[in-house]
């Protein structure tokens, strides 16, 4: 018996150490696959089920092969959790003498010099944010690390939190007066020393890119990187192997360069009159596309937007010059200055593409609006990182899969060649949970879908005594699905609590849900992963329809032309395994303990009707069938007498 399977067995260290751990042969095949790749400097593509403990699996092998490990999650949450709580106990369990450090991004740490220059301005929206500006200051004076996440007196989605901390384009690097007592650098220099490091998606892509994190410095000494929650990784890498610009980045600027020159260039009248003109151009360009939380084509842009986008350009070149002549008086000038450049640099990029492998779309927000250029691809771009030296990459994740063929997901990372392992759950789902398709359902684009939706669902919501999810593909469905299951609830006198994404911030949602115990919670798209409700809180999950993305997405559409072109059919190579990724993540919120028991009701008739059904069919977890509505009523009243 190796000494890493004698670790995992019944009487091994981690059964010693761990209240309630359990021998599970999937996690012990699982670890042994991820300790030949990493002795081998090998690509593991590996999909673990839900139950089936991946985090154990490539903790432990990683901590008994040493060297140095970068471990990167989907999620902060999954990031303070491993740092906190599972690398520690699996740590201490094998006694290995590995040092661990979690590193964020710039974003999370109090930033000493914009605090201070936040608490001069005292200018704020409200008594409130004030109040925040001083909880935050008194958190600096005693935190060692200047993680926002560790200051409760503040909420994290406070506007507060912008002006006390820096960006890429505002931080003075080097130059700042702060520079030794620096958060960021401290985290920096901490994940430089230790043997483990846990960062994000968001953070080893900004640094891929941008060499702007502290992973740059890391990498080449890393032996083993681990990406879990890896199914997320083709769309973060999309986002940063592009490049784009915003209406806010302008506004930042503009309000930086007007606090500096407050601080160092008071007689330039001129300064404060160029940002006062640059804010108005970035609003005007905002305000040429109505509507707000849209995606737009070059091809759908009228031509007063390309009229303000230009005059947006000639009003940063303006303010360029009017930033160098002032840059010599001090360091935050300088850099507002080079931040000028940089913006007039990626502006001009946008307006005149010399790349013809991306694709230019906006986005508009309710206040915002971004220029985005995004690779139509990006398998040969990621296989560049991977290059040079020799390590070990791991991708995990409960959905990496379709039928148990990874061609999809290696195909978009160019992980051709790749080894791959598909571990299921321990659970007893045949047992343990019931898979729903109602009858007659109408086609998913009729208008009447959502009214269908709230009919068909009605009945297991009422015999569930609550406790459901409701998963919808759209905002728009969202928000209607909601209203639907108001006027039920309030018409049968239905007295269960009935909460609406966006009433709270995602975590306090949560918390509200498991707390009351028999609540519906109607979400869209961020409640669909990364969710674990265990336990009878949570004995529901309705999905409104299969999570196709919108075929008129710039990005996506621009993508299945680029496919047609070949002679390829996008919807079966590209289109259709992604919803199948995305609806693999929504079932998973069903059942995450052993003692779990639920309904996973799919509403969405083309499951039966269309034959790429029985692919999505094929992909979920052994749960027992049926279309009858009376059999899933059945489930939860037989429920009741169990209990």
């Amino acid at each position: 018996m190796s000494a890493l399977v004698k670790a995992f067995s019944a009487d091994g260290a981690l059964a010693r150490a761990i209240p309630g751990y359990r021998v599970r042969p999937q996690q012990i095949e699982m670890a042994e696959r991820i300790a030949a790749a990493i002795q081998s400097h090998g690509v593991l593509v590996a999909e673990a089920g839900t139950g089936t403990g991946k985090t154990f699996a490539y903790l432990a092998p990683a901590l008994m092969a040493g060297g140095k490990v970068i471990i990167s999650t989907g999620t902060k949450t999954l990031q303070d959790q491993l740092f906190q709580r599972d690398l520690p106990m699996v740590r201490d369990a094998l006694k290995a003498p590995a040092t661990v450090a979690l590193l964020k991004g710039r974003a999370n740490y109090v930033c000493h010099y914009h605090l201070e220059r936040a608490r001069q301005e005292g200018r704020f929206l409200s008594r409130e944010e004030a109040g925040h500006i001083l909880a935050i200051a008194r958190f600096a004076r005693t935190t060692p690390t200047g993680d926002k996440a560790e200051c409760a007196a503040v909420p994290e989605d406070s506007a507060a939190w912008a002006a006390a901390t820096s960006t890429r384009d505002n931080c003075l690097g080097q130059e700042c007066p702060n520079a030794k007592e620096c958060f960021v650098m401290a985290a920096r220099r901490e994940a430089q020393a230790a043997d483990v490091v846990v960062v994000n998606h968001h953070l080893f892509f900004a640094d891929v890119m941008l060499r702007d994190t502290g992973v740059a410095e890391l990498l080449p000494a890393c032996n083993t990187v681990i990406f879990d929650e890896a199914h997320q990784l083709p769309e973060t890498a999309s986002l940063f192997f592009g490049e784009n610009v915003s209406t806010a980045q302008l506004l930042d600027l503009a309000r930086d360069a007007r606090m500096e020159g407050l601080a160092a260039a008071k007689d330039f009248a001129e300064l404060p009159e160029g940002a006062r003109t640059l804010e108005k151009a970035a609003r005007d360009l905002r305000l040429a596309i109505p509507g707000e939380n849209a995606r737009f084509s070059l091809a759908q842009l009228a031509p007063v937007f390309h009229e303000a986008l230009e005059k947006v350009a000639d009003e940063l070149a303006h303010f360029g010059k009017l930033l160098e002549s002032q840059a010599e008086r001090s360091e935050g000038l300088e850099h507002c200055w080079r931040r000028a450049q940089e913006l007039m640099l990626v502006l001009k990029r946008w307006r005149q593409p010399e790349d013809t492998g991306l694709v230019r779309w906006v986005e508009v927000f309710n206040q915002a609006l971004s220029l985005n250029a995004t690779p139509l691809f990006i398998a040969d771009i990621f296989r560049k990182q991977m290059e040079g030296h020799p390590r070990a990459w791991i991708f995990t994740s409960a959905t990496l899969a379709v039928e148990s063929d990874f061609s999809h997901y290696c195909s978009e990372l160019g992980l051709e060649g790749a080894d791959t392992g598909c571990w299921g759950s321990p659970f007893d789902y045949p047992n343990q949970a019931l898979l729903y398709a109602p009858q007659a359902m109408p086609d998913p684009n009729s208008r009447e879908y959502n009214e269908a939706v709230v009919e068909a669902a009605w009945p297991l919501i009422h015999a569930s005594r609550g406790r459901a999810f409701v998963l919808c593909t759209s905002l728009r469905a969202m928000r209607r699905i909601h209203e639907l299951l108001k006027a039920h609830f309030e018409a049968e006198g239905f007295g269960h609590p009935l909460l609406l994404q966006g009433e709270g911030s995602k975590s306090e949602l949560l918390a509200r849900f498991r707390r009351l115990g028999n609540a519906v919670l109607v979400a869209s798209q961020s409640f669909w992963e990364g969710v674990d409700v265990r336990g009878e809180a949570l004995s529901l999950v309705i999905i409104d329809k299969l999570p196709f993305a919108p075929p008129d997405d710039p990005v996506l559409a621009a993508r299945i032309e680029h496919m047609k072109k070949e002679g390829r059919n996008a919807f079966m190579e590209y289109q259709l395994p992604r919803a199948v990724i995305s609806v693999k993540q929504g079932a998973g919120r069903l059942i995450r303990d052993e003692g779990d028991r639920g309904v996973l009701m799919l509403c969405d008739p083309r499951l039966i009707t269309k034959p790429y059904g029985k692919r999505v069919w094929r992909s979920l977890p052994p749960m027992r069938r049926t279309r009858e509505a009376d059999e899933a009523v059945a489930f939860f009243e037989m429920e009741a007498e169990r209990v």
